[in-house]
């Protein structure tokens, strides 16, 4: 028997036993009282629980197994020595405890299942299941499934997959494009099951093997459909037809694009209809998806594309491009030339037999000098002369109406066709000379100064007619220019650029008249289409000229002072003598020379004080009106490292006293110089070994450090830590502090508690108190000598009334 056991009276009593125990098993001892001498077990006993009925023992004479029984129901009574009851019956619970003793079983020992060619991954088509004798409520019966082999694996990727917890087997994402039943027909997998949910490696298993089918997948994008349009059927039409692998699957469209109307249906066998005649010219492409799904209303796979072509028939008329078509032609063209082409439309589809469309000239109006004046080419519509009669004078405009058919449908198309003047007159101008003009050199652009007249003798308003006018000698740099009044033919010459006495003072300027229509053969431009005019050019005194409006310089911060920074140069367009000065130098950290423009610096510069200095230079003539110009100096100066790094955080630190192990205070380094990078700066204690040996310092990043106490006997005064920090500049820079750091009682918010000492000549609690004593004495002195005059004053009083009576009395 097992010795470890616990013992206590007979009462009512519920145990835990594990299945499976061998031998003999103590569960309990009961204590036997008098008058009873002796124990009595009944119940479900199943020959295995037992009790030593003097001893009071309660033992397994075996082992129990959940499986059979998972809870045993006893009783146990008190006997004395006749073997009467004097205590009981008491209610004995054992519950059986599981242990994993049985290995999970599937529920077949060969599964077989079908897939279909590019099923959609992840989508269950077979179910494999395996039940567990242990306790469901424990690990002993959690089951995870696994695929452990795989016959034939024609790819290096699974094609299968297994949901470890329901047991659903689907095609991976890999296997849904690669089953093929052409290449593999029957794949095998075995399928591991384990329980203790398949964390540990004393987990149970069992194996069986899944047969998997694949079949062609019958889900196909059917081929394209083509309807003719306006089709005069009974609607609807069957036009195609999809279908699902299985039977059940529930069919449905999709739309693509949002349609005002949708005419396609589809009914639960997956034919597919069109409800309604199409027209081309609406769309000629329908696109869209037709689904299938199950009960749930779960897609089975991808939707499928539908394409339905709509195929054009001859429905529509030609349509003239415009309402009247106008040309024109010159009264000299010749036999044969064309007078410009008639454009019609059709709405039905390009480049087919429907849309081909052809011209035919079915009147002309007036029929003079001839009729079928004009011909039409039939596949292009492109009018050209028959005959070289057109005389203006003797009509002015045809009216022409064309036919326009594409076989089926006839439109008739007007054109009108001007007949125009030919370009047989030249202009001529009013004055061939128009004099010496003066003019001050500023005179603003666009501003006119002188008009000129041509006229043109060819009919108005034409290309004929219309006149103009070229500088075409004298003004190389284009300085003016001459702008034409479409209505009048008059000329005005602008100035075009600003005029530059200094450059020019003289113009002798060339102009002719000429129209952008061609002169007939020939007719030439002579001398009376050519006028001339002179330009004179007033000086003005103008102000000097900066090379640039902007200068901008790059300097360090460390150049010496009277460095030469730039030289700045202005040109007065007279030639006189210039003189610089500088303007809002307000750090004064320039100077320049006064004749040459040359800048240098005057004074120390500091880029952390101001980065961009911006000065003005101001050139100004030495004459009696001194006219000057100024011009933007910007300097901008670059950081060198000549800044110690200081603390923006930590100068005050404290610990509270005790110290614990771990606390540790951070601190931050900054520098005033410029940071294009992250900055970097180090970290060392300076000092000392006693420094060293009770503070440290360890670095968090660039710029923040962390300092702790080595060690926690650490008196409570305030210390004063020597701090070295260098930056990254070159050359480094090296900053020498002292970090004041205070080891203090704390308050219970964890702030440094700090007593107040006494100040000299302040009184101390003590003279204080005296101090108080003292000014009460005296206020109760004063106010005693108040009291005691007063009483004084009122006796008085008191025998001066009391003499008066006598004194009465004398007087009478």
């Amino acid at each position: 028997m097992n010795e470890l056991y616990v013992s206590g009276p007979v009462q009512d009593m519920t145990f835990s036993v594990s299945e499976g125990t061998a031998g003999v098993h103590v569960i309990y001892q009961f204590t036997i009282e008098p008058p009873a001498v002796s124990l009595r077990l009944s119940g479900e006993k199943d020959g295995v629980i037992e009790i030593a009925s003097t001893k009071g023992y309660l033992y397994l004479n075996g082992s129990l197994d959940r499986e059979n029984k998972a809870i045993h129901r006893l009783q146990v009574e008190a006997l004395n020595v006749a073997g009467d009851k004097v205590n009981g019956p008491y209610s004995i619970t054992i519950n059986v405890q599981d242990i994993n003793d049985n290995p999970p079983k599937f529920e077949k020992s060969k599964y077989s299942g079908v897939v279909w060619q590019n099923s959609r991954p992840g989508k269950p088509f077979l179910y494999v299941h395996a039940t567990d004798r242990d306790d469901p409520t424990t690990p002993n019966a959690q089951l995870r499934y696994n695929i452990l082999h795989h016959f034939p694996n024609p790819y290096k990727w699974m094609l299968f997959q297994i949901d470890n917890v329901t047991g659903a087997i689907s095609t991976s994402e890999n296997g849904s494009h690669s089953l093929n039943p052409q290449m593999q027909a029957t794949f095998v997998l075995v399928v591991t099951v384990r329980d203790l949910a398949g964390m540990s490696e004393n987990a149970l298993t069992s194996n069986t093997d899944v047969e998997i089918t694949v079949k062609e997948n019958l889900w196909k994008v059917p081929p394209k459909v083509s309807i003719k349009e306006n089709s005069t059927e009974p609607h609807p039409i069957s036009i195609t037809q999809v279908h699902w692998n299985e039977p059940g699957a529930k069919y449905d469209l999709l739309q693509k694009e949002r349609l005002p109307r949708f005419p396609f249906t589809i009914d639960q066998n997956g034919t597919i209809y069109v409800t309604e005649p199409l027209d081309r010219e609406e769309k000629e492409l329908y696109s869209f998806f037709a689904t299938a799904k199950d009960e749930g209303g779960e897609e089975l796979d991808r939707p499928l594309p539908i394409f339905v072509q709509v195929e054009d028939i001859n429905d529509n008329p030609p349509v003239c491009q415009n309402a009247l078509t106008i040309f024109e032609v010159q009264e000299n063209e010749g036999l044969g030339s064309n007078i410009g082409t008639l454009h019609a439309t059709d709405m039905d589809k390009e480049n087919t037999l429907n849309s081909r469309l052809q011209f035919r000239i079915v009147d002309q109006n007036p029929k003079i000098p001839l009729d079928s004046l004009f011909i039409i080419q039939q596949e292009a519509g492109t009018f050209q002369l028959s005959s070289s009669s057109l005389n203006k004078r003797v009509v002015s405009n045809y009216s022409v109406t064309v036919e326009v058919t594409d076989k089926e449908f006839t439109t008739l198309c007007d054109v009108k066709i001007n007949v125009i003047d030919i370009n047989d007159q030249i202009p001529i101008f009013e004055k061939s000379d128009y004099g010496n003009l003066i003019i001050l050199e500023d005179t603003p652009v666009e501003e006119v100064i002188l008009e000129i007249q041509a006229t043109d003798a060819d009919e108005p308003f034409t290309g004929s007619s219309q006149i103009i006018y070229q500088i075409e000698e004298g003004d190389q740099n284009k300085n003016f220019i001459i702008e034409t009044d479409p209505q009048t033919n008059r000329g005005f010459v602008k100035i075009n650029k600003v005029l530059d006495f200094e450059m020019s003072s003289t113009y002798n300027l060339t102009v002719k008249a000429t129209n952008p229509e061609p002169l007939v053969k020939g007719v030439q431009y002579n001398s009376s289409s050519t006028a001339y005019f002179s330009v004179v050019v007033v000086d003005v005194n103008e102000v000097p000229v900066f090379s640039k409006n902007t200068y901008i310089v790059d300097i360090f911060e460390d150049v010496p002072v009277d460095t030469l920074v730039m030289t700045v140069t202005a040109n007065d367009p007279e030639g006189d003598q210039i003189r610089y000065t500088l303007k809002n130098n307000k750090r004064n950290w320039l100077r320049i020379d006064t004749f040459s423009g040359a800048i240098y610096t005057a004074a120390p510069l500091d880029r952390e004080v101001e980065h961009e200095y911006k000065v003005q230079v101001t050139a100004t003539e030495e004459t009696k009106t001194s006219q000057s110009s100024t011009a933007v100096f910007i300097l901008y100066i670059k950081d060198v490292n000549d800044n110690l790094p200081w603390l923006a955080k930590g100068n005050h630190l404290f610990f509270c006293h005790p110290l614990r192990g771990g606390v540790r205070a951070e601190i931050q380094a900054t520098d005033d110089d410029e940071q294009l990078y992250s900055p970097e700066f180090t970290f060392s204690l300076g000092g000392g070994e006693t420094i060293k040996r009770d503070w440290e310092i360890s670095r968090i990043d660039g710029t923040h450090a962390y300092l702790s106490p080595k060690h926690t006997n650490l008196e409570e005064k305030e210390y004063s830590i020597p701090l070295i920090i260098n930056d990254n500049g070159k050359p480094p820079l090296e900053g020498n502090l002292n970090l004041q750091v205070n080891v203090c009682r704390c308050s219970d918010e964890g702030r440094c508690f700090m007593e107040v000492e006494n100040l000299s000549g302040m009184p101390s609690t003590g003279m204080a108190v005296g101090i108080l004593l003292g000014v009460l004495i005296f206020i109760g002195l004063v106010v005693g000598g108040v009291f005691l005059n007063m009483k004084n004053k009122k006796r008085k009083e008191l025998k001066k009334n009391a003499a008066a009576p006598s004194e009465l009395k004398t007087l009478t």
